[in-house]
């Protein structure tokens, strides 16, 4: 039972924070981008600010276990591959669209 709680609990700092560095933002300063970690963001800020709400003490130890070098290193990674998946689907859109005015509307 405690290890799923802990599991869970690393699961969500995993995905909810970044290294504290200056070309990286957290999840905690709100902004448009346009990579895939959008929506597991905006529902980990969520879940800090109800439990900061509750206990800024437990939200202070939320921020600074999710700050490790292990979670922040993971999100970080996933950020970077997913970042490249993006590129790619991008690329393979403009080519659908190219083909398919080039091929199918004859453009």
């Amino acid at each position: 039972m405690l290890q799923s709680r802990v599991l869970v609990l690393a699961l969500i700092l995993l995905l909810g924070t970044t290294f504290p560095e200056a070309h990286s933002k957290s999840i905690f300063e709100r902004d448009n981008r346009r990579d895939w970690m959008v929506l597991p963001d905006s529902f980990f800020a969520a879940v800090y600010e109800t439990v900061n709400k509750m206990s800024p003490r437990a939200g202070q130890f939320l921020e600074n276990v999710a700050q490790t070098p292990v979670i922040a290193g993971t999100r970080n990674f996933l950020i970077k591959e997913t970042a490249k998946f993006n590129a790619m689907l991008e690329q393979m859109i403009e080519k659908l669209k190219n083909l398919w005015n080039t091929k199918v509307l004859g453009y």
